[in-house]
């Protein structure tokens, strides 16, 4: 599809966006190719293929494949808002972390040092105490602040690693200051926008470097695969990309075929979520049992400025505090419409204390330094009724 340079929207760019007119074969949909080896009709197409002179599928499936291909020129088109990704890339792979790891791993050596916004997701935090120390890479972790992190940065500083909103409590980082903070620097900008999706937000756009999804989440839709896109301009995609060959985190076609399958819908899902979720947000806000809520959209939340600023949506998750840990077990046990599990983005509604869920082994203790409250829900919107889940949720409340 050609969009002439004209801006297209969510929708369609999730139902069109980098796919061909009329497909090889004729299909509509996305047929998905099974092959772990390409063969060549005799050596002088091999000839060609070495010297880029013809396109056809790389010659061993760790390099590509035909249906994954199509799918990252979806999301590129996506995340860039032009039908044609506007010279964008993107390179799936196995799953979230596998495409933040080997980002890192492929942008960074021993000496070198990185910022980390200190609400990004847990496991990137660990991956850069356990892994990204071991290597010699040094790190900090600083609070989502243009301040924190103007003050963290070295003259060794070659990436600043961010996340919006993040998980649990949803901050929203000045994204536009930190982007000028490091061209002027000329460090590179890598945002995890998994939770914002490129329906309620465009890094790209405000001159981020690298975006990375997981697509586990929203861009899949259904909690039915695993999955990692890094998408950016094509010359810095590709030197990731050939990390992956050599690192091995290889999205296979089937979870690439369901991907693509699911992104037809995603606008019209994160409109529902981010309907559902506001409206949820504030009925929970004005309940005398509920002691605080986190949502990037209320007006009380200490980002709200720039969520209204960036965010065309404030998403499908809701944080919110009840008295202690007790009270938040009686009150998910008593939810009958979400299901008890991590993640987020599906379309059935989730909920999880993060206490007994992702920080369970840290303990009381570890948890308060950590900033997670014992009392914390976090409730990940599916699509459901807005009027069910709002009886099931006043109903769980008064259980308490």
């Amino acid at each position: 599809m050609s969009a002439d340079d004209q801006q297209l929207g969510g929708s369609t760019l999730a139902v069109h966006g980098g796919e061909p007119s009329v497909r090889s074969g004729r299909s509509i949909t996305e047929p998905v190719v099974f092959s772990s080896t390409y063969p060549f009709e005799n050596t002088a197409e091999l000839h060609a293929f070495m010297q880029r002179e013809v396109e056809r599928p790389e010659e061993y499936g760790r390099y590509g494949n035909p249906t994954v291909a199509a799918t990252e020129a979806k999301l590129a088109a996506l995340e860039a808002g032009e039908a044609d990704g506007g010279g964008c890339g993107a390179v799936l792979m196995a799953s979230g972390m596998a495409a933040i790891t080997t980002t890192l791993l492929a942008m960074l050596r021993a000496g070198q040092h990185v910022i980390f916004t200190a609400d990004v997701y847990r496991k990137t935090r660990l991956f850069a105490r356990s892994y990204l120390a071991k290597f010699g890479v040094e790190f900090d972790i600083v609070a989502p602040t243009l301040e924190a992190i103007e003050g963290a940065v070295r003259d060794t500083t070659r990436i600043i690693f961010t996340e919006a909103p993040t998980n649990p409590y949803l901050r929203v980082v000045d994204l536009e200051g930190v982007v000028a903070l490091a061209k002027a620097r000329r460090i590179k900008t890598i945002i995890d926008a998994t939770f914002a999706t490129p329906i309620n937000m465009r890094p790209l756009s405000l001159g981020v470097d690298l975006v990375i999804h997981s697509t586990t989440k929203y861009l899949g839709g259904h909690n039915d695969l695993l999955g990692g896109v890094v998408i950016g301009k094509s010359g810095l995609v590709d030197a990731i990309r050939e990390q992956v060959g050599t690192l091995g985190a290889v999205c296979d076609p089937h979870n690439a075929y369901l991907l693509s399958r699911g992104l037809k819908t995603l606008a019209l899902r994160v409109e529902r979520h981010n309907h559902s979720a506001l409206a949820l947000a504030r009925v929970l806000e004005a309940h005398p049992k509920v002691a605080k809520v986190w949502y990037p959209l209320l007006e009380s939340h200490q980002d709200y400025g720039h969520a209204r600023r960036l965010l065309r949506g404030g998403g499908g998750v809701i944080s919110f505090e009840v008295e202690g840990l007790e009270a938040g077990t009686r009150l998910v046990d008593a939810l009958r419409v979400p299901k008890l599990a991590p993640s987020l983005g599906g379309v059935e509604s989730l909920v999880e204390q993060p206490a007994l869920m992702s920080f369970y082994d840290q303990g009381p203790e570890g948890r308060a330094a950590l900033g997670i409250r014992e009392g914390l829900i976090r409730y990940a919107v599916g699509i459901e009724d807005l009027a069910d889940l709002r009886a099931d949720l006043e109903s769980g409340l008064a259980a308490l």
